[in-house]
């Protein structure tokens, strides 16, 4: 009978392309890797593996086991959610990944539920781009992911993630507050001669605002480039810059910048999404419930 964990090494490196990857990504040695797939070639009968150039390259026989090891994997989290269930305790390790504004207004909250009413669960958190970690989590590297979606800019679809909407947030230009202005504006085609901050290139929000300055008949003039929120917040709020913000990233808290409707009103969505075997799982929908309830809490800017 063949070795799971071999499988699943074998998988991973399907993934992630080279041992290195693997090695990290399992917490083992790359020689301890290339060892395990050697075995699992003796114990199939079969090459799987061929070197091309410094990396390897997986055969059609290795993309057949490959495609059999994660259902197994599936079948086996599905198993492992349904023993949990039967247990009258919630218990366990949620991994979850999470963007910077739903960090800091809808993990405090969702957090401090979890604690009073599940306390035998360990969250572990990590901060981490949405389209980065949607791939993380079918890879199986988080069990959960917080994530968002722009008008206009579908997120990366992966199979077997479910995902479900947690709340929208209107989209606004943020400028100077009054006296901090470089010149006074009152729509977005008026911020067309300003310095403009945004996220960096490759990213949902880069892609939505550079879109919007578009319809609006001009090209940003991008002096800054940050994924951090509150820096952007800095620049703007102290006469550097003008930007769009989402009103998550007012939660609980007075806007420090002067907040202006774009046309069309437009709402990002946040969502969380997770592996549909892994949805049973106590602990993991007890996380999902927490953050609605955070999320339900949080008010829309005036």
């Amino acid at each position: 009978m063949l070795d799971v964990r071999r499988l699943r090494l074998l998988r991973e490196l399907q993934i992630r392309g080279t041992l290195a990857e693997v090695a990290a990504a399992m917490n083992f040695s790359p020689s301890s890797v290339s060892q395990q797939l050697t075995i699992l070639e003796q114990e199939t009968g079969v090459e799987l593996l061929r070197k091309v150039g410094r990396r390897v390259q997986l055969t059609p026989q290795a993309e057949i086991l490959v495609e059999h090891t994660a259902l197994l994997l599936d079948l086996l989290e599905e198993a492992e959610a349904e023993l949990t269930a039967s247990l009258t305790t919630v218990s366990g390790t949620v991994r979850v990944a999470v963007f910077q504004s739903a960090a800091l207004a809808l993990m405090p909250a969702a957090l401090s539920s979890m604690r009073e009413r599940h306390p035998s669960v360990r969250i572990e958190m990590v901060q981490r781009e949405p389209e980065t970690a949607l791939y993380e989590t079918w890879a199986r590297d988080f069990d959960m992911v917080v994530a968002e979606q722009y008008p206009g800019h579908a997120a990366p679809l992966h199979p077997n993630l479910d995902k479900s909407d947690l709340t929208t947030d209107a989209i606004r230009l943020a400028l100077p507050p009054v006296g901090r202005e470089i010149h006074p504006v009152a729509t977005i085609d008026e911020a067309h001669d300003l310095p403009w901050v945004m996220e960096p290139i490759g990213s949902a929000s880069r892609h939505f605002a550079e879109q919007h300055c578009r319809r609006a008949g001009f090209e940003p003039d991008v002096r800054f480039q940050t994924a951090d929120l509150q820096a952007q917040i800095r620049l703007i709020a102290s006469g550097n810059a003008v930007g769009l913000m989402p009103d998550l990233v007012w939660a609980d808290s007075t806007p420090t910048c002067r907040l202006i409707e774009l046309p069309g009103r437009p709402r990002r969505t946040i969502f969380t999404s997770m592996r549909r075997s892994a949805i049973q799982h106590p602990a993991i929908s007890a996380l999902r419930e927490a953050l609605q309830g955070a999320a339900a809490r949080v008010v829309d800017v005036p």
